[in-house]
């Protein structure tokens, strides 16, 4: 029970990626508070959490909104009592059919021999996307860190995570530059703030992860050809995704007190960039 008597506080964590992190804080002891845009995630993602038999708290929560983070440290607050681990796992990811159709061609010219061209993203990308990518990716987590700070800092204590992607390092994401922009900002914020705050006995650190083998890439797969499929798991040297366990252990080790590190990106992607 490495975080018995802690609070966590997962943002987008009735779902994906975030559900996982979720559950392994709450096997390991931790009460849990999950945030998520959409409410129709959020009752079934408690009872799933409160299975565990620690409470949990689901909060409605837009975290591009600097009001709406306000209301949901307040509740957390209100309810737990403090904040001892903040993961900043919300995002914004590529969706959508011209999104899927570029994610696609970017395999097959990076694992077939052909000739190369433009994907031909940035000339048409929008400025509201643009801006939408950073409010969400980047600004929330601002906004966040900020308000858990406010909690931490009195107390010297904490640990902040910071979800990030091999984006925000490597190219493997050229088909979306508003994602890769705003995860390599999440992991130069990660790099300041831990610096910042480490006299504070407060430990900042980010996970770049690789591919993670949730519902969206699950469907996405599903309906991708085999030779995209394929040209994927080529570009993996492990020869496949990341399961959101395998992540989620990574989370419970940086929310724990077993280690020495201040302002880390760890990278879990299989090979991918080493």
């Amino acid at each position: 029970m490495k975080l018995k008597n802690k609070v966590a506080l997962i943002t987008g964590g009735a779902q994906g990626l975030g559900k996982a992190i979720a559950l392994a804080m709450a096997n390991e002891g931790a009460d849990i508070v999950i945030c998520d845009i959409n409410p129709k995630t959020l009752p079934g993602a408690q009872a799933e959490i409160e299975a565990t038999g620690v409470r949990c708290l689901g909060v409605e929560c837009d975290v591009s909104s600097v009001d709406s983070v306000a209301g949901l440290f307040k509740q957390t607050v209100a309810t737990c009592g403090t904040l001892d681990i903040l993961v900043n796992n919300a995002a914004l990811v590529q969706s959508g059919e011209r999104n899927e159709a570029m994610r696609s061609k970017f395999y097959k010219m990076m694992t077939t021999p052909m000739a190369k061209e433009s994907l031909g993203v940035t000339k048409d990308f929008t400025d509201e996307e643009w801006h939408r990518y950073w409010g969400v990716n980047v600004h929330a987590v601002f906004y966040c860190t900020r308000e858990a700070l406010r909690i931490m800092e009195p107390k010297k204590s904490g640990k902040i995570i910071n979800i990030a992607s091999i984006a925000g390092i490597g190219g493997f994401s050229a088909f979306h530059p508003a994602y890769c922009a705003t995860k390599g900002a999440v992991l130069a914020f990660t790099r300041s703030v831990a610096i910042e705050v480490a006299g504070a006995n407060i430990f900042v650190n980010a996970i770049a992860a690789g591919g993670v083998l949730t519902p969206p890439m699950e469907a996405y797969l599903a309906a991708a050809s085999e030779e995209t499929r394929n040209g994927l798991h080529q570009m993996i040297p492990l020869g496949r995704l990341g399961k959101p366990q395998e992540y989620a252990s990574l989370a419970v080790y940086l929310a724990s007190d077993e280690h020495y590190l201040v302002g880390q990106t760890i990278s879990p992607n299989g090979g991918m960039i080493l």
